[in-house]
């Protein structure tokens, strides 16, 4: 009985200082209040973000709570304020910039190409890398060279050695891909054609009757191009934070999100292994531990890329890093440091993919 007592009292002051506040404006600041409050925000929170959107002189400050370009602004100016008065790292701007960062992801991902995706192998686009495997067979790579009605075509698929006697053509393979952007997909396809002895690399396969849409994406990717340290570790239970002053293997960094990335290291190298990624951005160092859930071997360049899926970060990197995934300060461009640019590289070989992840020749 009390809880319900208390839970009325402190709807009724919600109601009575939003009001206050629209009687003292010509915006009907209620309905900001109740929408800000319907989406978890608290009535100081909320009173922070009404200054904001007051001095940003927002038109409709309700679009905080939709608008990507509105909440990136006002993001940015919170964060630059935490900065002036040296408050960036105070629990409490931590917790309310993730929290900021929290609807700022589920404004991204309400969008349709994270949501809907696509119904049929026939709206894949050429170029898409695939992965096909095949009973009794090991991975072999791809990607689509053209989609047609009847068939698509993709390039002779690249792998170990084959089993002895076996032929591409009346083949029965499962094909899995990664679209940009969206999902991961796998269907059930046939060989219908292999060209290669008329000296044209390819084969075609049947569209399937199902396409099966899984691992959908749950955070935002940024591609990011600056250089790093990788560290092997004994155990992903080794995973910390702390910045390294020297050590490590030389990378580049591919892409990044909070709970990833990927990044390229010299040598062929094999999944399974914990690491941590050490690079900078902006001028602040970013820190991220995981396993390596998948390599993909680029064979003319003898290069290995990555996929890092990482540990939960803390509340202050995930906030670094979506600062830069969102493009906060997109204009301010990205800073590498020069202690990053000159790693020496370990003395095992010039990449990950030379010392402990390496996996074969």
């Amino acid at each position: 009985m009390w809880i319900a007592i208390l839970v009325a009292v402190g709807a009724l002051i919600f109601l009575l200082v939003a009001a206050a506040n629209s009687a003292a404006s010509g915006f009907p600041w209620v309905q900001f209040y109740v929408k800000g409050k319907e989406s978890g925000f608290k009535i100081r929170e909320l009173n922070l973000l009404r200054k904001i959107a007051v001095e940003n002189r927002l038109k409709n400050p309700t679009s905080l709570f939709w608008s990507e370009r509105t909440l990136d602004r006002c993001i940015r100016g919170i964060i630059l304020r935490y900065r002036a008065r040296g408050q960036e790292n105070n629990p409490d701007a931590v917790t309310f910039l993730g929290k900021l960062f929290d609807f700022r992801k589920t404004v991204e991902m309400n969008q349709p190409k994270y949501r809907l995706g696509i119904q049929s192998t026939r709206s894949v686009a050429s170029g898409q890398p695939i992965k096909i495997t095949f009973p009794g067979g090991s991975v072999y790579y791809s990607k689509v060279v053209e989609n047609m009605r009847k068939y698509m075509a993709i390039e002779y698929p690249k792998g170990k050695q084959k089993p002895p006697g076996f032929s591409w053509k009346g083949s029965n393979i499962s094909v899995y891909f990664w679209r940009h952007e969206d999902a991961g997909y796998y269907f059930e396809s046939k060989v219908i054609g292999d060209y290669l002895e008329q000296k044209r690399p390819i084969l075609h396969i049947t569209h399937p009757n199902d396409l099966v849409r899984t691992q959908k994406r749950n955070s935002v990717r940024a591609e990011i191009s600056t250089n790093g340290q990788l560290f092997p570790l004994r155990s992903i239970k080794d995973a910390s934070e702390k910045v390294a002053q020297a050590g490590g293997y030389r990378c580049k960094m591919v892409d990044i999100s909070e709970d990833g990335a990927a990044v390229l290291v010299g040598g062929r190298a094999k999944s399974g292994i914990p690491m941590r990624i050490q690079t900078e951005i902006n001028g602040e160092p970013v820190v991220l531990c995981g396993v390596v859930k998948g390599v993909t071997f680029k064979e003319k360049a003898r290069m290995s890329i990555l996929h890092l899926q990482a540990v939960k970060p803390s509340p202050a990197m995930r906030n670094r890093i979506l600062t830069y995934v969102y493009g906060i300060f997109r204009n301010a461009g990205e800073v590498t440091s020069p202690a990053f640019k000159n790693a020496p590289a370990s003395a095992a070989g010039t990449g990950a993919g030379s010392g402990a992840a390496a996996g074969g020749p």
